[in-house]
């Protein structure tokens, strides 16, 4: 399996009328392009284009026999730009929009000559970027799957997106402070609280719930740059597809959240599928039951699988 990282120099100009080159970097995973059914996954915050394979952060999800199965289908995944992962980074972070970013995945499919896609799969952040590209370019896709993410970005996340943005500002270890707070986000009082149980390190005179969060804030410090950080991190602040240009999509949308979810509650991508229900048939709601909140995406994988099971075991029969 080829998954080597590739590049397509592109020439943008920002929708705050700012001229970039960029080299999109991408990686594809299963059959050679043009042989099989294409699926683009949009990766979330910290993630990249590695989706599948031994290091791939989605392998549960993707791979051989997997439920995205790279035995059957053509598996495309870019790297948002600035995220660091092909070590190339931007400066001015607030010039990029995630509409910008749905404009320049958009040039890398125009450049790889795909005009169609079979799936577009996108979590969280990623999955915010495919609503963006679908208002753009409604017929791109035959199903459309956002998991655990709307097509805006609401109040609540909003402002601890502000909350980030201020802690990745700090002077003393911004990227493990904005770290730590994020994990609080992503995860719920009853996980935290069921899984440490106010359990005390004696030997390193600290409650194991806080070793916890001080291990993820090294270790992504550790594996991502702050400027990516700050990037990413505005992004996600910055989610604003166009509304009225949602009813248009012509995929089927089978919008996928979680019961808990802090950053994306259920109740919003409910009334977005409330709403799209009442303009398009084609569209359907699951909902991840869990207590692990956002990152039940990354976690609940038995479920997350069975319901992605579903929709692409459907179609083909379909």
């Amino acid at each position: 399996m080829k998954t080597e990282l590739n590049y397509i120099n592109l020439s943008y100009q920002t929708n705050s009328k700012k001229e970039y080159h960029i080299s999109l970097s991408y990686q594809l995973f299963g059959k050679d392009l043009f042989t099989a059914p294409i699926i683009l996954i949009n990766h979330a915050l910290t993630g990249n284009s590695a989706v599948s394979g031994e290091k791939g952060w989605w392998q549960q999800l993707v791979g051989e026999n997997q439920i995205v199965d790279t035995n059957k289908y053509t598996v495309l995944c870019f790297n948002i730009p600035g995220n660091g992962y092909d070590n190339f980074l931007i400066e001015d972070y607030e010039d990029f929009t995630p509409s910008d970013i749905a404009g320049l995945f958009l040039k890398g499919l125009e450049a790889l000559q795909i005009k169609n896609l079979y799936t577009i799969i996108g979590g969280s952040l990623g999955g915010g970027i495919a609503w963006e590209m679908l208002a753009k370019q409604p017929a791109l896709a035959e199903i459309f799957i956002p998991i655990a993410c709307d097509y805006k970005t609401h109040d609540w996340l909003h402002a601890q997106c502000m909350v980030q943005k201020f802690l990745l500002n700090d002077k003393d270890e911004p990227l493990q402070k904005a770290r730590i707070h994020a994990m609080l986000c992503y995860r719920t009082p009853q996980s935290l609280n069921d899984r440490f149980q106010n359990k005390y390190n004696q030997e390193k005179q600290r409650l194991e719930s806080e070793g916890w969060l001080v291990y993820h804030g090294n270790a992504l410090n550790e594996r991502f740059s702050l400027k990516a950080y700050r990037l990413m991190n505005h992004l996600l602040m910055n989610i604003n597809a166009n509304e009225a240009a949602l009813e248009k999509i012509e995929a089927r949308m089978h919008m996928i959240s979680v019961d808990t979810d802090l950053f994306f509650p259920a109740s919003e991508i409910r009334m977005c599928f409330e709403k799209l229900k009442e303009k398009n048939k084609n569209v359907s709601y699951h909902e991840i039951q869990s207590i692990h909140g956002h990152d039940a995406f990354l976690m609940e994988y038995q479920q997350l699988n069975n319901i992605i099971k579903n929709i692409l075991y459907s179609n083909e029969k379909g």
